[in-house]
């Protein structure tokens, strides 16, 4: 994943070795809740980790004390109207 801001302001941090792709939820602020900006990034990470062949494990922690408090109720109170994602 190319690194398009410094890694204290990214949402998803990545780090590849040998054959597992670690991927950390970096939102610690907020209990790394998922945000729209977040879950884009996730899911962008993991189509991308799907079309590489080096790399057979994935594996998904958070940085700070929790691993995910799940979707950002914030964002959502504050944007009533915005569709979030599309399944």
């Amino acid at each position: 994943m190319p690194d398009t801001q410094p890694a204290s302001e990214a949402v998803l941090l990545r780090r590849d070795q040998d054959q597992v792709a670690w991927l950390t939820l970096n939102r610690p602020e907020a209990r790394n809740a998922l945000s729209v900006g977040l879950m884009t990034a996730l899911e962008e990470a993991l189509d991308a980790i799907g079309r590489d062949a080096s790399v057979r494990v994935v594996v998904i922690g958070g940085a700070g004390p929790a691993f995910c408090a799940g979707h950002d109720l914030r964002e959502i109170r504050t944007n009533p109207g915005r569709q979030s994602y599309e399944a």
